[in-house]
């Protein structure tokens, strides 16, 4: 078994459920991607560009899904937390019933059209 499935698979409940929920989906909108382990958590990837990742924090209570180059996103923008971050923004499920499949897909596919952007536009550094 791959790293990246081990680590959605040996997650405790809720949180396995909602990866493998969230797998599914970016798997089927973006039929492509690659699922990675980088940094000790499952990463998706088209090509070298990078999508998303999926990371849980059990202490906290929820999935963090971020979205490395959301500098460039457009879509849904007020359900994302950025949280002192510069470059990620995400989405952060505590359970199943809390994904909103039609959100989260009109992200993915947002995510896809910016994959090659870089994180951030320009005038963002400083």
């Amino acid at each position: 078994m791959k790293p990246a499935e081990e680590y959605i698979l040996k997650q405790p409940e809720p949180f396995r459920d909602i990866l493998m929920h969230v797998k599914t989906v970016i798997e089927a909108v973006i039929p492509e991607v690659v699922l990675k382990y980088k940094w000790n958590i499952p990463c998706f990837y088209c090509d070298t560009s990078p999508i998303c990742y999926l990371n849980v924090s059990v202490k906290k209570g929820y999935v963090d899904m971020g979205f490395w180059n959301s500098a460039h996103l457009t879509k849904h923008l007020d359900k994302m937390v950025s949280e002192k971050r510069k470059v990620v923004r995400s989405l952060r499920y505590c359970s199943l019933e809390e994904i909103d499949d039609e959100i989260l897909i009109e992200i993915l596919r947002d995510a896809y059209a910016v994959r090659k952007k870089g994180f951030y536009k320009k005038g963002d550094i400083n």
